[in-house]
């Protein structure tokens, strides 16, 4: 690496270091409260950041040492989110109430990847897989292609093929580029993240999906940066680390050094607008810990394939990290 490339991959590394202590001294914010259960629940506040926080640890320790200080944050905070779960034991007590609901298998699939499991959860959600009404339960392309990788990770057995899904998707139609929004953003971030497992396996991506998106991604990310969308910026980053052939240095360097602008002294990052010099987040938890778990998680990838794409030694997610 020159030093220039040196000084950004400490950057990337700082601001991922930064962002997963943020979490860790804020993992309060992920527990899960009494309506975690009830009838009607705001799942959006209580299983859907556990389950994130989950999936990015999950990655962070893919694409690190066991040795290193990120890798045994995120074991940490891991064991905290499964001890949340109970072990997994509500995870059969939410299968029972909400049989046909695909959430917390996806949300169970992360710490099934990483070796925690629930035998009664498994096989009660697999009986139910076996139905016609599970199987054409009707979805957004994208959430389709979540349960496929879901059902896959927890060894329940495919109700579908995640090509075909992917046929059905925004990105796969390689549509023109200026038809992209905040919307069909994120669409397309979840698509990347689900099809390659959340960057493990990036061979994964057709070749004119990966063509396309090596073409138009640095213009929508810059747009995104100039905009201060700080989520999706660190998903489209997350992407950018998640495609076939690395991504260029110099590009993912000039996107993180904008991004650090965004992230406070206490190592949060909003999801848009003000971060550094401007309003405070580091209380606000809503409004900044998927921003904040995007950063941690995107600073991993990013660091894994530029590695790769130095020739430093093999990247950790074709090595040991890969295989936890």
């Amino acid at each position: 690496m020159t030093a220039r490339e040196v000084q950004g991959t400490r950057q990337v590394r700082r601001l991922g270091e930064a962002a997963l202590a943020w979490v860790s001294a804020h993992r309060d914010g992920f527990r899960l409260g009494e309506d975690a259960l009830a009838e009607r629940g705001q799942v959006n506040f209580t299983w859907k950041p556990l389950g994130e926080l989950a999936q990015v640890c999950v990655c962070v320790r893919r694409h690190t040492d066991p040795a290193d200080p990120l890798h045994v944050t995120a074991s940490d905070l891991l064991a905290f989110a499964w001890q949340q779960t109970g072990s997994g034991a509500l995870f059969a007590e939410l299968q029972r109430l909400e049989p046909f609901a695909t959430y917390p298998l996806e949300v169970y699939a992360a710490f099934a990847s990483a070796g925690l499991r629930h035998t009664g959860y498994e096989s009660a959600t697999a009986t139910v897989a076996r139905t016609r009404g599970w199987q054409v339960t009707e979805q957004e392309p994208n959430r389709r292609m979540s349960v496929l990788n879901s059902e896959r990770r927890s060894g329940v057995p495919e109700h579908g093929k995640m090509p075909e899904a992917l046929q059905r998707t925004w990105l796969s139609g390689l549509p023109e580029p200026w038809t992209f929004e905040g919307a069909a953003g994120y669409t397309l971030t979840h698509v990347v993240f689900h099809l390659t497992d959340w960057g493990l396996t990036p061979e994964a991506v057709p070749p004119p999906v990966a063509a396309y998106l090596r073409h138009w991604l640095p213009p929508w990310l810059d747009t995104c940066l100039e905009g201060e969308q700080w989520d999706l910026s660190c998903e489209l980053l997350a992407v950018a680390s998640s495609l076939p052939d690395p991504p260029e240095p110099a590009m993912v360097q000039d996107a993180w050094a904008r991004l650090a602008v965004a992230q406070d002294d206490s190592g949060a990052v909003p999801e848009v607008g003000a971060g550094r010099g401007g309003r405070s987040t580091a209380h606000e938890f809503t409004g900044c810990y998927h921003s904040t778990l995007m950063t941690a998680f995107a600073a991993v990838l990013t660091l894994d394939r530029l590695r790769e794409a130095a020739g430093d030694g093999a990247a950790a997610r074709g090595g040991q990290g890969a295989a936890r």
